[in-house]
């Protein structure tokens, strides 16, 4: 689990990895933690506010949407973007 992805976790398992668990959140990383299957917590680092996931509420038809193009390359729209947050 790297990244914006967030880890799911049993709570059994983080009894067992708990200091490995709260390093990995101490450098950035958030888990979910759950109890029989159902996602009871979320740990993350302090100041962070962990990512809400939900289920899609209707079909969505993505390939309809037309197609974006650009004389740039990707990696320039997406430094020029990045800069932008900084």
């Amino acid at each position: 689990m790297r990244g914006h992805l967030v880890e799911r976790i049993p709570h059994r398992e983080l009894r067992n990895r708990s200091s490995e668990v709260l390093r990995a959140v101490a450098a950035g990383e958030s888990y979910e933690i759950t109890n029989h299957g159902e996602v009871v917590a979320v740990l993350c680092p302090p100041g962070t506010r962990p990512l809400r996931i939900r289920p899609a509420t209707a079909p969505r038809n993505f390939s309809a949407l037309p197609l974006a193009t650009s004389s740039r390359p990707s990696q320039e729209l997406l430094d020029e973007l990045r800069e932008e947050r900084i």
